[in-house]
């Protein structure tokens, strides 16, 4: 016979929004669960209704998790970015509810960081205006402003893991790098830090933005910023469209200050395929305008669904927070001896004491137990014997300080 589960594995439900990647709908599907994809983003209300009984919601960089939309997901359990940012989840408003946030911080990495090299090449040979000019049936061939890219200075602000990537990539092409970083970070290759912002602007041919959507990323490079870099340098940004002052870069590229810009993210983006984009950018010399595919390619797709439906599934099925962003982190081992308690909880003094107070009363065994917890919220994982698990179970679920409570066996 099949053991029994806690929570029927059939009843659980898996929103996912925006196309992603079929790779996470396998992984559901085959341990379980019911999902129900939706291919693009929904407008509010469509959301509000959508959410209402999902266990588990995917999304990608589109759809916006207020703390509205988490209000009316009384049944969510976790939340799946299946990108690297997460700033389109209210996260604050997820940890108080008990909801950890799970994102994809490597399985895009590479599809970026050769995109951004691509884009420098481009740009050096200036090949976005060559292949606008062949198409009109115009034939200009000339060597006039394009460059090798060996034996230039690459300027890498963000020495993440993508931003540490295209500096390994660069410097395979011959390329001097130098990268800036708020925090120390340990230079790959021959790749080597710069102590300022300005440091890393003056010295490059090229600058590459890999930083977060952040208060201090956002409009981090100005007129004045731009002023610094060298003439006739080349600005890329794959990151964040918060970070780059596209009218400033614009009038840069009108007076030739900038010798070209490749763009991939912007300030306002359309919601769906087909809408109407309008930059500031659009029509000038030598400037590459991607619409926001950076780790949009196939194998950037597929490990992004498994890796962050893989996170979902461990904290379905085991509690594992150990890749959560918004949430403590916490993992222990299955046993097969034990029922397992998940209980998130405010983090107030004498919350322990309760739930121990509890275990004495009811006589339960503890097996293995681990606590953590952050400003806001404790997560406690307790494995118990199974004959007052139940009990446990409900005690607990009772207290005043309780946010969630789920038992697992």
């Amino acid at each position: 016979m099949a053991q029994a589960t806690s929570f029927p594995k059939d009843k659980i439900k898996v929103l996912l929004l925006e196309n992603i990647h079929s790779s996470a709908r396998d992984l559901f599907r085959e341990d379980g669960f019911i999902v129900e994809e939706v291919h693009g983003a929904l407008d509010y209300d469509a959301l509000l209704k959508q959410v209402a009984d999902a266990h588990i919601i995917g999304i990608r960089s589109k759809t916006q998790l207020t703390e509205e939309v988490l209000a009316a997901a009384k049944r969510l359990l976790c939340v799946g970015c299946f990108c690297i940012g997460t700033n389109q989840v209210d996260l604050q408003a997820a940890n108080v509810r008990g909801i950890p946030v799970f994102n994809a911080p490597f399985s895009n990495t590479r599809s970026v960081a050769e995109l951004v090299l691509a884009e420098i090449v481009m740009l050096a040979r200036q090949l976005g205006d060559c292949v606008r000019q062949l198409h009109q049936g115009q034939w200009i061939k000339s060597a006039t402003g394009r460059h090798e890219i060996r034996g230039k200075t690459l300027g890498v602000i963000g020495y993440g893991h993508i931003g540490s990537q295209v500096g390994v990539l660069a410097e395979a092409f011959g390329m001097r790098v130098l990268y800036y970083d708020i925090a120390k970070k340990l230079p790959m290759g021959n790749n080597r830090p710069v102590a300022s912002l300005e440091a890393l602007l003056t010295q490059s041919d090229f600058v590459t933005l890999h930083v977060p959507a952040t208060s201090q990323t956002q409009g981090m490079i100005q007129a004045e910023h731009i002023a610094q870099m060298r003439p006739g340098s080349y600005l890329v940004n794959a990151s964040r469209g918060s970070v780059v002052n596209l009218e400033a870069l614009a009038e840069a590229i009108k007076s030739e200050h900038i010798a070209g810009a490749a763009i991939d993210v912007y300030p306002k983006e359309p919601k769906k395929n087909g809408e109407h984009f309008d930059s500031p950018l659009i029509g000038l010399p030598n400037v590459v305008l991607t619409p926001h595919i950076g780790g949009s390619t196939e194998e950037a797709q597929e490990s992004i669904g498994v890796e962050v439906g893989s996170a979902c599934l461990d904290f379905t099925n085991n509690g594992s927070t150990a890749s959560a962003v918004n949430f403590p982190q916490a993992e222990l081992p299955l046993r097969s001896d034990s029922h397992r308690i998940l209980n998130a909880h405010k983090n107030v003094p004498g919350v322990m004491a309760e739930i121990s107070r509890i275990l004495g009363e009811l006589n339960a065994n503890i097996h293995a137990q681990h606590l953590v917890t952050d400003d806001a919220t404790g997560y406690l994982i307790t494995d118990l014997d199974k004959n007052v698990s139940e009990e446990v179970y409900r005690a607990i679920s009772s207290l005043d300080t309780n946010i969630k409570t789920r038992i697992l066996y």
